[in-house]
């Protein structure tokens, strides 16, 4: 969908477009973004910008995170210049401005680039120039129902285990009642399915490729990944879980049918809402499950961030609304709208040091200790010759991982067994990175 909003402005919105400086006259920006909630909160302000800049209108191309990987994915590399700024991940950031076909940021400092999170920032810098700017951070935890694992006489430490994890969600379901122990993603695509079943894997000791980037799918560790993840879908989860991604397991959270929901630490300020969760005062944290034995917990890191492609005309219109959107004053305008629970986590360090956030949002400590603890240079305990946490941050990854997840899913939909699911991901990984160069 397309919306243009414009209304009045307010002091704090004022306070949120320092960064960049200049008018701008009858401009168009058209942004593509992803319909997850933190966004859509963002399109309901834009009316403030638009406030503070009279002469520029902005233009939201709203999709569904796979066609939105998709169609920016096209777009930049073609040069189409259908976008003037684009939400892109943690994974596109530095390829793709190694491949020029980003804008660098400069910002002023009333922005406070110093005050964006070390790692998150680094993870959108090359040769130590910002290419993106982030709108959140996050990485992955464990929320679950206190009151179904109290209820069941079930415990989960702080610190869980996977064997923790899975006979909790065993006790906790009650599918008379759809009531399901467990829900976790079984959508298809690199950034859904994958991204939750990579970093598992991460956490049983598992990797992607091995030191010649020959896939890793035939071992031991993948075999027991799938296998867990299939069988806690099977027995303690929702029906048609591989049609569910992040979103349809927010809306089963939130409406009381999830005993424990795996996922990102977004998810955390949703799920304690109390305008759109019925179980809004029920719901605990604790960190990323690991293996009995595994030394790794699987933590994650991404940031849905703000980028300008080359190929766009308004590129200082399009920093303006960067500055305004990703600023200190950003947040504190979500505040003043909604409580500082609903501000954008995971970016600044100065939100993790206020009181009043410190206050309203209980999960903020395990946030913070989740994306601190995400080690991106060396995401398995085995030797690896890649980074990134819940993906391989090579070029290539972005199709097959898709393709894996096709797989994987298909596995979920009982329409081929694990070790079917894994034959296939093995040869056709082996394939692709055989024709692509890095298996000699």
């Amino acid at each position: 969908m397309t919306i243009t909003l414009r209304a009045l402005l307010g002091a704090t919105a004022l306070c949120a477009t320092a960064g960049i400086a200049g008018a701008q006259d009858n401009v168009t920006l058209t942004v593509a973004t992803v319909n997850n909630g933190d966004m859509i909160r963002m399109q309901g302000l834009t009316s403030e910008f638009t406030a503070a800049n009279p002469g520029i209108t902005v233009e939201w191309v709203t999709l569904e995170e796979n066609i939105l990987r998709e169609r920016v994915t096209t777009d930049i590399a073609t040069q189409g210049g259908q976008y003037d700024v684009l939400t892109i991940g943690t994974y596109e950031v530095p390829i793709w401005a190694k491949q020029n076909w980003l804008v660098p940021l400069e910002f002023d400092d009333a922005y406070g680039v110093d005050d964006l999170i070390p790692a998150v920032r680094d993870a959108l810098s090359v040769d130590g120039r910002l290419y993106a700017a982030p709108f959140y951070a996050e990485s992955a935890m464990v929320m679950y129902r206190t009151d179904l694992a109290e209820a069941a006489g079930v415990t989960i430490p702080e610190n869980p285990t996977w064997t923790d994890i899975m006979t909790a969600a065993k006790a906790m379901t009650d599918k008379s009642k759809e009531q399901y122990g467990i829900c976790l993603r079984g959508k298809p695509g690199w950034g859904e399915n994958m991204a939750f079943l990579t970093a598992m894997a991460n956490s049983y000791g598992a990797r992607w490729f091995d030191t010649d980037w020959k896939p890793q799918f035939d071992s031991p560790e993948w075999q027991a990944t799938l296998t867990d993840y299939l069988t806690m879908m099977n027995e303690y989860g929702p029906p048609g879980a591989s049609s569910n991604g992040f979103n349809e397991n927010l809306s089963l959270f939130q409406q009381g049918k999830c005993g424990i929901w795996i996922d990102a630490t977004v998810a955390a300020s949703f799920v304690t809402d109390p305008e759109d969760s019925t179980v809004a005062d029920k719901v605990g944290f604790a960190k990323f499950p690991n293996k009995d034995g595994v030394d790794n917990h699987g933590n994650w890191l991404w940031a849905w961030n703000l980028a300008i492609p080359a190929s766009s005309d308004a590129q200082d219109p399009a920093k303006t609304f960067i500055a305004w959107a990703t600023s200190k004053g950003y947040t504190d305008l979500v505040a003043s709208k909604e409580g500082w629970r609903a501000a954008p986590p995971g970016t600044r360090t100065s939100l993790y040091e206020n009181p009043e956030y410190q206050k309203e949002a209980p999960f903020a400590a395990m946030t913070l200790t989740a994306i601190n603890a995400a080690n991106t240079q060396k995401s398995s305990v085995q030797d690896i010759p890649y980074t990134g946490g819940q993906f391989v941050a090579i070029p290539e990854f972005q199709g097959i991982g898709t393709a894996v997840g096709q797989q994987f899913s298909a596995a979920l939909a009982g329409q081929a067994s694990a070790a079917d699911a894994l034959a296939a991901a093995q040869a056709n990984t082996t394939r692709e990175m055989t024709r692509a160069g890095y298996i000699k």
